[in-house]
């Protein structure tokens, strides 16, 4: 294994040194954390049983295998860990008899309510359902209760608890309890997924983390807010991506021009912002990585961010994925400095298989018993927090350059 570490502690030393790339210094950071992904999830497949040549062949693949190959890899090997996940869950939540009479959960599908505006529960309007309801039936377990299950079939869940971290503003930490090898998924980043045609309805815009710290970026600018998801639920439902707690933008500070600007270009379509509306299981016991911590000063992160595109055609495992889309597709944007403009169509036109844009951790060592730390990659754009020790200032620079 320790060929393997080494490889991924210098991925970024050399790809920096590739001239293609030094005037692109964002992408350099995008395809070395790729390269990490490829080579923690492959030796995760292999399983148990994989030793120190096995971290070797996948050392050497890595470097003969393509940026593009390696991205299809890591989806495909952060997939299978989920479908099995998801299999687990169905194990633990669905009676026996709806397992073998409807394994791919179309019951499921059939059952779901009529659905509302995605935009008018996404900004937060009082009105609810009649029925939040939604099948098939399952067995009536606590959150808790599936957690502990969940345990005891993959080897490890997750807890919510005081940090560990010395600082004052650390308050609720994220645990690993049990065990997970190098390359487990270990949580989902859950909530709503904002393109970047809707960042103005982002609650709080244009100051959208001034009061909500569980807002993330992924490299291709859609937002995750994983506020409205809170820690979960004790129920399968159909799960609109309304706000548990309303965020305000921070009257403290004035909008400036600039502010006004990127409001008015970065307005939606009108009319064309659909309705998401999903059957989600709110007892998914790892859909808490915003809880996640960054690690003390002189401490290593022990997990890492990996964009993942669900497929939407996996309809009998949609439940556990813990995101809805807010607006009716993707529009298509082109990014100007600081601005987006909308043109064309839809991203996902042209595609066999339409994507929902979510993130997963990802276990850069074998962790027992212990927090999970995550690398926050704090722009060095803005003023950061005093508690905000980088893990590697080269790696902030280049993921926001």
């Amino acid at each position: 294994m320790a060929n393997l570490f080494h490889k991924c502690r210098e991925a970024v030393k050399t790809l920096a040194k590739r001239p293609s790339f030094t005037k692109e210094p964002r992408q350099l950071q995008f395809e070395a954390d790729i390269n990490r992904l490829f080579l923690y999830s492959s030796y995760n497949r292999l399983g148990k049983s994989a030793d120190e040549s096995d971290a070797e062949k996948i050392v050497e693949k890595a470097s003969k295998t393509s940026f593009a190959d390696q991205v299809v890899q890591v989806q495909e090997n952060v997939h299978s860990q989920i479908k099995t996940f998801c299999a687990l869950m169905d194990e633990i939540l669905l009676p026996n008899e709806e397992i073998v009479n409807d394994p791919l959960g179309l019951s499921q599908q059939a059952s779901i309510l009529p659905r509302r505006s995605g935009l008018s529960l996404a900004v937060g309007r009082s009105d609810s359902s009649p029925d939040n309801s939604a099948g098939p039936q399952t067995r009536p377990l606590s959150q808790a209760e599936v957690s502990q299950k969940l345990k005891d079939q993959l080897g490890y869940t997750l807890n919510i608890k005081p940090s560990q971290i010395s600082h004052k503003d650390a308050g609720q930490g994220l645990f690993l309890d049990g065990a997970a090898d190098v390359g487990s998924v270990v949580a989902f980043y859950p909530g709503v997924v904002y393109s970047p045609a809707y960042y103005r309805y982002i609650p709080g815009y244009p100051k959208v983390s001034a009061q909500n710290p569980y807002l993330i970026t992924r490299y291709d600018e859609n937002v995750i807010n994983a506020q409205p998801w809170g820690s979960g639920g004790d129920k399968r439902e159909l799960w609109n991506g309304k706000n548990i707690v309303e965020v305000k933008a921070d009257t403290k500070v004035a909008e400036t021009g600039s502010d006004r600007i990127w409001k008015a270009l970065s307005k939606p379509l009108e009319g064309n912002r659909g309705d998401h509306s999903e059957v989600i299981e709110r007892r998914n016991p790892l859909a808490l990585a915003h809880f996640a911590n960054h690690p003390s000063k002189g401490v290593l992160p022990n997990v890492m961010i990996c964009p993942y595109d669900f497929p939407l055609t996996e309809n009998n495992i949609r439940v556990y994925i813990p995101n809805i889309l807010f607006g009716n597709d993707e529009v298509k944007m082109r990014r100007l400095g600081s601005f987006w403009f909308k043109f064309g169509g839809s991203k996902n036109s042209g595609l066999n298989v339409p994507t929902l844009k979510s993130l997963v951790l990802i276990s850069t060592r074998a962790i027992q018993d212990e927090e999970l730390l995550l690398n926050y990659r704090l722009s060095n754009t803005k003023r950061r927090p005093e508690w905000y020790s980088p893990v590697d200032e080269e790696e902030d620079r280049r993921r926001w350059s």
